[in-house]
């Protein structure tokens, strides 16, 4: 049991600068409980790097890409026509990408918590 708390937790050190600060109590609490199966799953989820969806955003955000690789398609295809709004969409995407990013990584976690306890138990 104590290899896999390590594991639980070395996945909580890596991937805490993924979420907000005030979803980590949660986060945390579901992650301890998890058996080695149900964190092999959590594991295997596709997080969204926030750093990188910044870079994405000050450089290529106005051809929408930032929004491309969050999902948000419609909003990507609004940005790419319209030269990121004229420049203030873009700009206004720089400061808010980054907790959009760390919004959509709590959604796939909860998401992938809740399929770990319908399915793996």
């Amino acid at each position: 049991m104590q290899g896999y708390n390590n594991r639980a937790d070395m996945w909580l050190m890596t991937k805490a600068n993924f979420f907000k600060p005030e979803h980590m109590p949660y986060i945390t609490e579901q992650v301890r409980n998890l058996n080695d199966n149900q964190l092999n799953v959590l594991m295997s989820v596709n997080l969204k790097e926030p750093t990188t969806i910044l870079l994405l955003s000050i450089f290529l955000g106005a051809y929408g890409v930032d929004r491309f690789m969050l999902g948000d398609i419609g909003m990507g295809v609004g940005k790419l026509l319209t030269g990121g709004g004229c420049g203030i969409w873009w700009l206004i995407d720089i400061f808010m990408v980054m907790d959009r990013a760390k919004e959509i990584n709590y959604q796939l976690v909860v998401q992938a918590l809740g399929y770990t306890s319908s399915y793996l138990q």
